[in-house]
């Protein structure tokens, strides 16, 4: 079988850090391949050099047997590679016929584009792959399921015949990521070369042929995915044996900290979000929520953390040791001992353009520790930074004054835990999928320190696609669906069915879908 893709001595240095050192690599045409590692081990680099986003520093780079050189995406498309990044590349306001004509529109005012026969193309394309999708709909009505969907058909109305996805699966749900697989299945079935980026191991061994292991920009070894094992795979990643299932001690619940009363939230059309929601959650427990995305977490997350929106009509309360905190601001809340870890890190959590230093201190900034005479303790912050930095591996590209930005999205979530698990003072935390896009060794100490800030009294919510990370972090665990808990499992049942392994997490996944 001859070679879609195949790298020789391929190497890229960004500044002082060497992303890909001397990495060379062969992925057979029609199979699907995997690459993990660590977050900032090069994989997303590679997948860059391979898309023409990056040009190598040396080596050689061939497609199906001729070797290229890239200067750009467009001339990596003009070969027939498409790429599926890991952040959405779509217009919100524009529909899912126009998203995917994006860049195709070079037609002269007397020869305006075939709108119509390319929606029917579209259309056709989505159902052949099973990927049902309306061409007319927005981009901002779809999920976060159809939206990739939309990604993938941009990828093939250009006739790619290599597929590169980054972390395809980070924001999908169990029922979504199966959907996923049989697409990808099916592409590799017809001839098309797959390659994914990703950290989830058991996806790997469920869905590709051969994966090949980086750590710190070098490949440390390929192999068929049915000769490996997830074990192997994380000793590969990290260099050590790694834990998969945290220890989790009984725990000791306390007094109630957080109690929800009746909460209902309602858009300004009247659609109703969340219904008569109830539960409390005591110091020292982790009350985790699980739910496919869309069925009310948002709008609770929002309402914990007081980012209510103007025309929403919201009943019911929220207390916080008794108080009521309902139309309490972000800033209050947080005064009064809430930490909290937004779902989407980029909108709520970090700035981007400003320093691993100084999003290290975001919201913690008035600290005293943090400030000399008028202004900050630049020594003192940096200091703080590089602690918390080596405690939760957070790979910078330089030091931790570098852009936040020019860190892997792995790594810019390290930065987020990190600042809110060692936030001082903290009774309450609200966690919103806290190892989203994490690497495996990363998850571990993540989990750790979760436990740890349980067992030290903190009371904890956790919302999480992972059932299982809910299953082994949580005391109770309630299952959303449609705005409301239809069921809440105990501790007891959590442990009775981790003993009994898959069973559970269908009896809990029937709950939610």
């Amino acid at each position: 079988m001859e070679h879609a893709i195949r790298l020789t001595s391929v190497s890229k240095t960004f500044g002082a850090v060497k992303a890909c050192s001397k990495v060379s690599l062969s992925i057979r045409s029609g199979t699907i391949h995997a690459v993990v590692g660590e977050n900032g081990a090069g994989k997303s680099t590679l997948a860059g050099l391979i898309y023409g986003m990056h040009q190598p520093d040396c080596g050689r780079i061939e497609i199906n047997g001729t070797t290229v050189s890239f200067s750009s995406p467009g001339e990596a498309i003009a070969a027939g590679i498409g790429m599926v990044h890991q952040h959405f590349m779509l217009v919100p306001t524009l529909t899912v016929l126009e998203n995917v004509l994006l860049g195709l529109e070079k037609k002269s005012l007397l020869s305006p584009l075939d709108l119509k026969n390319s929606g029917e193309s579209i259309r056709q394309l989505s159902l052949k792959y099973g990927m049902a999708v309306d061409p007319l709909a927005r981009v901002s009505t779809l999920s976060v399921g159809e939206e990739q969907r939309v990604e993938i058909l941009k990828v093939l109305y250009r006739n790619a015949r290599i597929l590169i996805l980054d972390e395809p699966t980070a924001v999908l749900t169990p029922l979504e990521t199966r959907q996923l697989f049989a697409v990808l299945r099916s592409l590799a079935g017809e001839g098309k070369t797959i390659l994914i980026i990703t950290h989830k191991l058991d996806e790997v061994l469920a869905l590709a042929d051969t994966v090949t292991v980086m750590s710190r920009g070098s490949v440390t070894g390929t192999l068929p995915c049915l000769e490996t094992s997830k074990e192997e795979l994380a000793r590969m990643m990290v260099g050590r044996s790694v834990l998969l299932r945290v220890d989790n001690p009984e725990p000791s619940p306390g007094n109630i900290v957080l109690s929800i009363e009746n909460l209902g939230y309602r858009t300004a059309t009247g659609l109703g979000k969340l219904e008569a929601v109830s539960f409390s959650v005591r110091s020292g427990e982790i009350f985790g929520i699980a739910g496919v995305e869309g069925n009310g977490q948002s709008e609770l997350l929002s309402l914990l953390w007081g980012l209510r929106e103007r025309g929403r009509e919201v009943s019911g309360k929220v207390l916080f040791e008794g108080a009521d905190i309902t139309r309490k601001s972000p800033g209050e809340i947080t005064r009064l001992g809430v930490s909290h870890i937004p779902e989407d890190r980029l909108k709520h959590a970090v700035v981007a353009g400003f320093s691993v230093a100084e999003n290290m201190i975001f919201g913690r900034h008035r600290e005293k520790r943090f400030h000399r005479g008028f202004g900050f303790d630049r020594q003192e912050v940096s200091r703080y930074a590089l602690k918390l930095g080596e405690t939760y591996d957070v790979r910078c590209t330089d030091h931790v004054n570098t852009p936040l930005g020019t860190l892997s999205g792995g790594n810019q979530q390290k930065v987020v835990v990190a600042r809110e698990l060692d936030r001082p003072g903290m009774k309450l935390l609200i966690l919103a999928q806290p190892t989203r896009g994490v690497d495996i060794g990363a998850i571990e100490q993540i989990h750790r320190s979760i436990i740890a800030a349980r067992d030290r009294g903190t009371a904890i919510v956790l919302v999480s696609s992972e059932l299982d990370e809910l299953i082994s972090l949580s005391t109770r665990i309630g299952a959303l669906y449609k705005g409301s808990f239809r069921r809440v499992f105990t501790r007891e049942e959590v442990l009775e069915g981790r003993r009994r392994g898959r069973p559970f997490e269908e009896e809990l996944g029937l709950c939610i879908t």
